[in-house]
């Protein structure tokens, strides 16, 4: 709330897929790691005259697992819709997308200020990437073709984010679930996920007949700061009686701010009508629980399940964002329940091996417990760090002083403050310096 104006905010996330070809046609889908610009094209991501789109039937079940993450309602039968606009990125002056029977809407995602209805969760095809470089002393814009056609997905909210605070915490959360899908990355400094943000600043509450939509935000910081520049923006135009412009604007870091880019478009301007080249797209029940059985335990389920145990939001955090380590860790707790915070306060804070196994884990506690260091992957580590730190002993003993051999054990016994158990210890060092 400022000064009596609430602000309404809407996102647009849109998030590349990781399949191994592209949307609509058989070439690579890894454009952030090919060799050359426009390696990664064919007569259909170049939009060539008669060449004919075929839909990849992983990238559609990818969409509908996020819809399904997002509890959305899936549709029974979905089309592809042209979407026309004329830019260089865009070859064929349409993108082919979906406008009126998407995959996947009506679902939602909690956070802590409230619930965020999704509006919809759609499938479409990423353009080309412009750079806007100087080639023998002029300014010009370079075409790279390899992003084109890439299977982009969009999900799309409801006005129902109302603070900088919800829309970083409602976009982490969206980012956490989409990781754990495995359908993509949602690396933002690369563009596999990018962000957009609609506002709007209402008296009563209400949607108002205005909003200004934000583009070319990458990190949920400038999504913040976009929202924040934006309120104080619109406060000071609605102070004057006057109403925002409706259009689009784009983020700038420099200014931590906004500038004008053009008047926002509307669905008429879009002239979406069915591609004529895609048949219908039928989700049969059987095909959906396919789909359905891919879903993961979601990123809020595994936070439910670890505050059980005692694990504070924080060190949640970094537990979810580590598959392996959160695994240890829940396998840990059925086998020491009682161990669980401290187990979790080494392995969150670096203190030992974060591939560690949870027996091995609920061994090194117990050699600490006894004064007497029997965990073989730490002690391992201190062995190696003795035998490199001491070369010359090393060599006299692989050349048959045996007796150097005291040397090391000594050394290792003061790295590990007296704790290390001399028969693993010198089982270990011997397999060491055998091989």
């Amino acid at each position: 709330m400022t000064n009596n104006l609430t602000p309404i905010i809407g996102a647009e996330i849109h998030v590349e897929l990781n399949t191994k070809s592209k949307m609509f046609c058989g070439c690579k889908n890894d454009p952030f790691h090919a060799e050359k610009p426009n390696s990664h094209t064919c007569p259909v991501c170049l939009g060539l005259p008669g060449a004919l789109p075929v839909p990849n039937k992983r990238a559609i079940e990818d969409c509908i697992l996020i819809g399904l993450a997002l509890n959305c309602t899936i549709a029974k039968e979905s089309k592809f819709d042209r979407k026309h606009y004329f830019y260089p990125d865009l070859p064929k002056g349409y993108q082919i997308s979906q406008y009126d029977e998407p995959f996947c809407e009506k679902g939602y995602l909690d956070t802590s200020f409230g619930r965020v209805g999704i509006t919809r969760v759609h499938m479409e095809e990423d353009t080309a990437k412009l750079t806007h470089s100087t080639v023998d002393g002029k300014r010009v814009s370079l075409i790279d073709f390899n992003r084109s056609s890439v299977p982009l997905v969009e999900i799309v909210t409801e006005p129902d984010i109302h603070s900088a605070e919800q829309a970083k915490e409602f976009l982490k959360k969206l980012r956490d679930i989409i990781r754990t899908l495995g359908v993509s990355d949602a690396d933002m400094e690369k563009g596999g996920m990018r962000l957009e943000c609609n506002i709007s600043l209402s008296p009563d509450g209400k949607l108002p007949d205005y909003k200004v939509e934000v583009k070319n935000i990458n990190s949920f910081r400038y999504f913040a700061n976009s929202v924040e520049s934006e309120i104080v923006r619109h406060t000071e135009i609605l102070g004057k009686g006057e109403v925002p412009v409706q259009e689009t604007r784009g983020y700038r870091d420099s200014i931590k701010g906004t500038v004008s880019q053009r008047v926002k478009e509307e669905a008429a301007d879009y002239r979406y009508f069915p591609d004529p080249d895609i048949p219908p797209i039928i989700i049969s029940e059987e095909w959906l629980g396919e789909i359905r059985s891919r879903l993961p335990e979601l990123p809020e389920a595994k936070q439910k399940i670890l505050k059980e145990l005692g694990v504070s939001d924080s060190a949640s955090e970094v537990l979810i964002k580590n598959p392996a380590m959160l695994a240890t860790i829940l396998e840990f707790a059925k086998l020491s329940p009682k161990q669980t915070s401290t187990a979790v306060n080494l392995l969150v804070n670096k203190k030992v091996d974060a591939g560690l196994s949870a027996t091995d884990l609920i061994k090194h506690l117990d050699s600490a417990k006894n004064g007497t260091m029997s965990d073989e992957v730490e002690l391992t580590q201190i062995i190696e760090k003795v035998v490199a730190d001491n070369p010359a002993v090393v060599a006299d003993y692989q050349g048959g002083k045996h007796s150097a051999i005291g040397f090391l054990i000594g050394q290792i016994m003061r790295e590990s403050g007296g704790k290390a158990d001399p028969k693993l210890t010198n089982k270990l060092l011997r397999s060491l310096l055998t091989h």
